[in-house]
């Protein structure tokens, strides 16, 4: 199981980020306040595939939204071999 949990500007996302699991934390963090300067720690992600890096492109459209500096940390090997295949690692590294 995915979970996504907020301690105060850290938001900690744990378990596998797939295709069935992306939307379900989408929808957790809608619930999550941005502050301002706020760090997504992917430590505690096992398994990712491209759905992960819609995840992070939908993160980073609602802190442009709303004027938080968003820095992503921790990104697992996988996810950083995705978004190289993808074109977007530049996009996601300027976000940091």
């Amino acid at each position: 199981m995915s979970t996504i949990a907020q301690q105060d500007n850290l938001w900690s996302v744990t378990g596998d980020v797939l295709m069935d699991s992306a939307s379900v934390l989408l929808s957790q963090s809608q619930g999550l306040a941005m502050p301002a300067n706020l760090k997504i720690d992917f430590s505690g992600v096992d398994n990712v595939d491209t759905s992960a890096l819609s995840l992070v492109v939908e993160w980073l459209r609602r802190a442009k939204q709303e004027n938080v500096q968003l820095q992503f940390t921790h990104f697992p090997a996988s996810l950083t071999s995705l978004a190289s295949l993808y074109g977007v690692t530049d996009f996601i590294s300027d976000s940091a």
